[in-house]
């Protein structure tokens, strides 16, 4: 396990630099030269981002979701500031953090159903005007500021005083303002003031009751929804639980229609090469390949395994798969043999063999995702009557 403030925090809120070194390892340096891939769909999405070191790809990730959604309406994109998600996160994660008397995760993490709901309820801001830079970094390094965090939190749940002081949550703000820079009450944008609320509803124009998150366990009914239980889901939101191939159903579907996915994962499979752009999941588990099997991993197509519900919720139960990741489906592509692949940008810049985005196949979002959101219309009618989405 990687550390970044803590030993305890979830895997999902692993800084980008320390995961980024540890998946460069599972790479081949010919790998790009045997994959042909021969792209079909390709909806429209902004530009690739670098979280930095900061556990916030669940932000980048959604944001960059919503920012496609706004393509989708025909609307400008613009790139929204995903720190102020993340800052409102980290305020709303205090709250319970203190209420729970530290029962619940703290650090970088968090899910794909945050940005919604910090969405509706804060608003949302441009890039430009809350980058989140406010203490001599040129990139996210959230390190000492989670420490400092959660040390205060600590202390406050300790209660020291015996009666919780009634300003523990403005002095928990100043210290996140020190870091992150304070939220303006109103900013300019193209020359018209706003508020982060009046951006949301004028600029961004999208209505937060549009987006449904969905997982797949066969330990809950079907078709109804259940709690998702990974540590990041500190605020106990519910998931659309769904049959294992009908979360691919409902991505190929969503993407045939020009809706865009954004993806909860676990990426601490050696068969998830960062470098090379590729994730799969090979026949044989890693620990029974042979040397020369793990050196060729990725060069080129490999047999892959078939997936069964079973195998994903014992995945799931052992702790195999974890929740550590979020990024965003934007396309589909099939290799030189025929097999299936999503497009994914991720948000560790453009260091890799395909500048950023990564090539993932059907069996490994049916093995590895823990989570997924997107536009209730990106659901196919059938699917939706089911778990009585209107």
């Amino acid at each position: 396990m990687l550390f970044i403030a803590s030993a305890m925090l979830p895997v999902f809120a692993f800084a980008q630099d320390d995961l980024v070194k540890k998946l460069e390892k599972n790479s081949s340096d010919s790998s790009k030269a045997k994959f042909v891939f021969t792209k079909g769909i390709d909806l429209e999405r902004t530009s690739v981002k670098a979280q930095g070191s900061s556990g916030t790809c669940w932000s980048y990730s959604t944001n960059s979701f919503l920012e496609s959604e706004m393509i989708r309406a025909g609307k400008q994109p613009v790139e929204l500031a995903q720190i102020f998600s993340a800052r409102n996160v980290y305020l709303e994660k205090a709250d319970a953090y203190i209420r729970m008397h530290g029962s619940v995760s703290w650090g970088d993490g968090g899910s794909c159903h945050d940005v919604i709901n910090m969405f509706d309820k804060y608003g949302a801001m441009p890039q430009s005007e809350f980058t989140g830079l406010n203490y001599g970094m040129s990139k996210n390094k959230f390190a000492e500021m989670q420490a400092v965090l959660q040390a205060m939190l600590d202390a406050l749940v300790k209660n020291p005083n015996g009666k919780l002081s009634p300003n523990w949550k403005k002095a928990f703000t100043a210290v996140m303002d020190s870091y992150l820079g304070e939220v303006p009450e109103t900013f300019k944008w193209k020359g018209k003031t706003y508020t982060p609320q009046s951006f949301a509803d004028e600029v961004v124009g999208l209505d937060a009751s549009n987006y449904v998150e969905l997982s797949s366990f066969t330990d809950k009914p079907y078709y109804k929804k259940t709690m998702l239980m990974v540590p990041d889901n500190w605020s106990f939101d519910k998931v659309y639980n769904v049959k294992m191939r009908d979360m691919t159903d409902i991505i190929d579907y969503a993407l045939s229609k020009g809706y865009t996915v954004s993806w909860a994962t676990d990426v601490s499979e050696k068969s998830f090469s960062w470098k090379n752009g590729v994730a799969y999941v090979p026949e044989k588990d890693y620990d029974d390949m042979s040397d020369t099997e793990k050196k060729e991993m990725f060069n080129g197509p490999m047999p892959e395994r078939v997936i069964t519900p079973a195998m994903r919720q014992q995945a799931f139960d052992n702790y195999s798969t974890t929740d550590d990741h979020g990024m965003h489906i934007v396309g589909t592509a099939t290799d030189q043999k025929g097999r299936e692949y999503y497009v994914v940008k991720n948000s560790w810049g453009t260091t890799n063999d395909y500048k950023g985005y990564l090539y993932v196949t059907k069996a490994y979002v049916q093995y590895k995702t823990t989570a997924f959101l997107l536009n209730k219309n990106g659901i196919p009618p059938l699917l939706k009557e089911r778990m009585n989405i209107n």
